[in-house]
């Protein structure tokens, strides 16, 4: 990560060096290297301001995860899913919490819930944490968890639709199946590449990372129940089939009514969590406000990763990079079905949320594409398919003070630009 942080940053300055040798005084238009200095500041602050953004849901998310794991739903879900999970992650145990976490994070992402899978997944992260022998390294179940968060299989890309829908799209949904696709194609190269390149990457010992203050990883005597908890055996494997085939009917379902069922997802996502706790015998409120306490620390901790890395990206979009390097490979593209115009949403979409966000809105805003064309589904599927992996990358190991990637960034990208070729085949398939 420290290559690949320094390398952005000098790009962008060199860059920027160049246009400001080439710039003509008394332009209307700033200089490059103003335009550097506001981009870099500017990245800065919206990156305190998304963190602080984040305090609210990350605080309302980790009270309910906390009420899930005193009443032992993430060890219920843990034995549920124990046959596939335990071959995914074989260095965390069967019934631990992580595997609840994991599965919970997964889901949501799955339901398109972007604000619930972050706290489930940084809970998932201290967990993970608590069975790290090497702190501020990620271990092998870290990096390949990650790695399936950015590429996670959509079902109900709920945003995206809204924003096809306010756009005036006569079919808003119409992006369910290439996005299952899609998304389903970078899952499989996110753990493909996890699993190969995991071995190319060895974990060296850091003597001086022991000293790490890692409050998350001090055992509790509710920790204690949990495990007493996680200690049960397994449920029969007819029981786990037949949870598998409910959630594989979901996909179906959300296809034909997803915009109808989409509303109804938070607000019973909260309930069911509270109901389950209560009739589990939890002070679910007591419990709830214990939980949400670590999300205001949680939103500080990782405030230095996110200007870090939103610097980098802010000034390699405001150097002008960005735009030479669309320029560079449109030519190549556009014959194979990512047009120029939608280039530059491939590009972004793993640096920059929006970015991203921009480019997709203002392409299925105008009239001469509009969100029915076949850019206009092209940039809907990226959208809903791909993820901002530098974002998740710095606020999930943020959060545990990871500062050695090992090979997660490299499946994580591998599984972006799966998604991206995937995106264009199917659209290429159904839409020209």
């Amino acid at each position: 990560m420290n290559g690949i942080f320094f390398a952005i940053v000098l790009i962008a300055f060199l860059v920027a060096a160049w246009r400001e040798l080439n710039y003509e005084a008394g332009s209307d238009l700033p200089s490059p290297m103003e335009a550097l200095s506001s981009g870099m500041i500017s990245s800065a602050s919206g990156a305190v301001e998304l963190a602080l953004g984040l305090v609210g849901v990350m605080t309302l998310f980790l009270g309910l995860m906390k009420v899930a794991e005193a009443g032992g739903l993430l060890n219920i879900i843990a034995r549920l899913i124990r046959p596939l999970m335990v071959r995914l992650f074989p260095e965390v145990p069967p019934n631990h919490p992580a595997m609840g976490a994991m599965i919970l994070n997964m889901s949501a992402n799955a339901l398109g819930l972007g604000n619930a899978a972050t706290p489930f997944g940084i809970r998932a992260m201290q967990e993970l944490d608590k069975l790290n022998p090497q702190p501020g390294t990620a271990t092998n179940s870290m990096a390949l968890f990650l790695a399936i968060n950015t590429s996670g299989i959509t079902l109900l890309p709920t945003g995206v639709i809204a924003l096809r829908a306010a756009a005036g799209s006569g079919d808003p949904a119409a992006i369910l199946p290439t996005t299952l696709f899609a998304t389903a194609c970078a899952t499989a190269a996110a753990i493909s590449a996890a699993l190969l390149l995991r071995r190319f990457f060895p974990v060296h010992p850091d003597p001086q990372a022991l000293t790490l203050q890692r409050p998350w990883v001090e055992v509790s005597t509710e920790d204690k129940t949990v495990q007493a908890m996680a200690d049960l055996p397994p449920y029969p494997a007819w029981v786990g089939i037949l949870v598998l085939l409910a959630f594989m009917s979901i996909i179906p379902l959300m296809i034909l009514y997803g915009q109808s069922i989409s509303p109804w997802i938070m607000p019973g996502l909260m309930l069911g969590f509270l109901l389950f706790g209560w009739l589990r015998g939890v002070a679910i409120y007591e419990v709830f406000v214990e939980g949400a306490k670590d999300g205001f620390q949680v939103a500080l901790r990782i405030i230095p990763y996110l200007v870090a890395i939103l610097v980098a990206v802010g000034m390699f979009r405001a150097s002008g990079a960005l735009d030479i390097m669309v320029a560079l490979l449109g030519r190549w593209t556009e014959p194979l079905g990512l047009p120029a115009e939608a280039l530059p949403m491939a590009l972004l979409r793993p640096l920059s949320g929006s970015g991203a966000y921009g480019v997709m809105a203002s392409i299925i805003q105008d009239p001469a594409s509009g969100p029915d064309t076949y850019i206009g589904y092209l940039v809907t599927t990226l959208q809903g398919s791909t993820e901002t992996t530098f974002y998740v990358l710095a606020v999930y190991f943020g959060a545990v003070q990871i500062k050695r990637l090992r090979h997660t960034l490299a499946a994580a990208l591998t599984a972006d630009v799966v998604a991206v070729i995937a995106a264009v085949a199917i659209c290429s398939y159904l839409f020209l």
